[in-house]
């Protein structure tokens, strides 16, 4: 477990000022993380050994997910896929690593592909078994589709898809101007909305997040947080 405080753990998040953007509604003021306090309540909640990140400019939801997977006594991993299109921010593993390392976390493993290579690989035929899924790459309905499609076989039970930017369209030049697109993701949420065995909720706050879950039959309250600990069985009622 990491014995690092959260608060001055955000404090020195946001001594790097690029992890105030896109939109996650962090404020630096009160070292707020916005959508990010779900990205970690999650996290801790769920206590899943391991977690897909798709997608992010300079790291700030897989960092605030590691963080929450260190601080659980699991030290669960974050499978980061970003193949590095905006710019060459993760292109060199060596930097990647030492970016992380600054916040303490060690628990990233950076793909450098998109979801469609990455579906190709050894390290998703062994992929296991996801607790939290976080799509946050490019943002088309069709992409939001394949990532989620990609990996929702692979859900635990009580997992979360979480969806960024997913409320509203609007046009998106951050892969240079002239290969501007339309940022499309609601569409893929209302088609999900349509389906009957899934959960979804949208939360209305910076550029907008949608939780997404699968509904199950024996989808009974736990306690205690003994989902995750077969070693530690629910205590007698």
């Amino acid at each position: 477990m990491h014995d690092d405080g959260l608060t001055q753990w955000i404090a020195r998040l946001y001594s790097q000022p690029e992890m105030l953007l896109m939109g996650h509604n962090q404020r630096a003021d009160d070292l707020n993380l916005g959508l990010g306090w779900l990205y970690y309540a999650i996290g801790r909640l769920v206590h899943p050994t391991r977690a897909v990140v798709i997608g992010s400019y300079r790291g700030f939801a897989p960092l605030v997910i590691a963080k929450a997977l260190c601080d659980n006594v699991e030290d669960g991993t974050v499978v980061f896929i970003d193949p590095s299109m905006v710019d060459d921010f993760w292109r060199k593993p060596d930097a990647v690593q030492e970016h992380f390392a600054r916040f303490g976390l060690t628990n990233i493993e950076h793909h450098a592909v998109t979801t469609q290579e990455f579906v190709a690989t050894d390290a998703y035929a062994t992929l296991g078994e996801i607790g939290l899924l976080f799509v946050d790459g490019y943002h088309s309905a069709e992409q939001a589709r394949f990532d989620y499609e990609a990996f929702c076989d692979r859900l635990a039970p009580r997992s979360f898809a979480l969806f960024h930017d997913s409320m509203n369209d609007r046009e998106s030049t951050i892969y240079g101007s002239d290969k501007k697109y339309t940022m499309s993701v609601r569409r893929y949420m209302t088609e999900l909305k349509g389906d009957p065995s899934l959960q979804v909720f949208d939360v209305p706050f910076g550029n907008g997040l949608t939780m997404v879950r699968q509904a199950a039959e024996d989808d009974t309250a736990l306690t205690e947080g003994q989902q995750a600990r077969p070693d530690h069985p629910p205590p007698n009622p």
